[in-house]
């Protein structure tokens, strides 16, 4: 299309839209090409989509909603969840309570479908024993479980992520390195029990209703039909599940 047509569709003037033009050729949105004496641009399909899926799949982490008014459909890339094992890394800072809960707890209730991992953006130096006395009284195997930190998971020989959830706020705040693959990501906080005040016991129930919380949320994860969802429907469902 012509230049002059475009800026009377738009509504603009030929020095403004001169400057639009540019800026969209600039980062290979639209293409120029010279019949005669006129500029004709087209959009490049190609990149647009490229454009929408980084936009839809990254930034807006499968998100829609704070991306635009209407979701984008059909977008390459947008597609059902594989039928095969799952790698899903738990994430909170100190890696001693909460998401060595949910590490344990999705690897001996789903591990026939998931590979659970779980690491601390400042792990502790050991886990804390009131979290393995809970794992130990609900017959969980603690033998496996230590502390670890993000970098053992950011390597080249590291599992490729299909699903990043953090159990804590402080480590959901924390900038982290972009995962390779574009995972599903979510939040899923629970109140830290490790900062709770009191007896033994009162201590020793936080935990329990920690655990508690965290088996409910990972039930409902691995009821998910995840092979008939979509990236959009995927994403939404963990959402809800954060917020449940």
């Amino acid at each position: 299309m012509p230049a002059g047509e475009i800026a009377q569709v738009l509504g603009v003037k030929a020095s403004t839209l001169s400057t639009y033009l540019g800026t969209l050729m600039q980062v290979g949105l639209i293409t120029q090409m010279r019949v005669g004496t006129s500029l004709l641009y087209t959009v490049d399909m190609a990149q647009v989509r490229v454009t929408f899926d980084y936009i839809l799949l990254d930034c807006c982490r499968g998100r829609p909603e704070i991306c635009a008014h209407d979701p984008i459909p059909d977008l390459n890339g947008v597609s059902p969840m594989e039928d095969r094992k799952f790698n899903v890394l738990f994430i909170c800072t100190g890696n001693s309570a909460r998401s060595i809960m949910a590490e344990t707890i999705l690897r001996e209730s789903a591990g026939e479908r998931f590979v659970a991992h779980s690491a601390g953006t400042k792990p502790q130096s050991e886990l804390n024993p009131f979290a393995v006395q809970v794992l130990r009284d609900k017959d969980h195997d603690v033998t496996p479980l230590r502390a670890k930190t993000l970098a053992e998971f950011q390597g080249a020989d590291a599992p490729k992520f299909d699903f990043v959830f953090t159990v804590c706020d402080l480590a959901a705040n924390e900038e982290c390195p972009p995962w390779p693959g574009q995972p599903i990501s979510g939040h899923w906080g629970l109140p830290d029990p490790v900062k709770v005040e009191g007896t033994s016991a009162e201590k020793a129930l936080a935990f329990q209703q920690t655990y508690g919380a965290m088996r409910r949320r990972i039930e409902a994860f691995t009821a998910l039909p995840l092979e008939a969802l979509d990236r959009i429907a995927l994403q939404s469902a963990v959402d809800d599940i954060g917020r449940s």
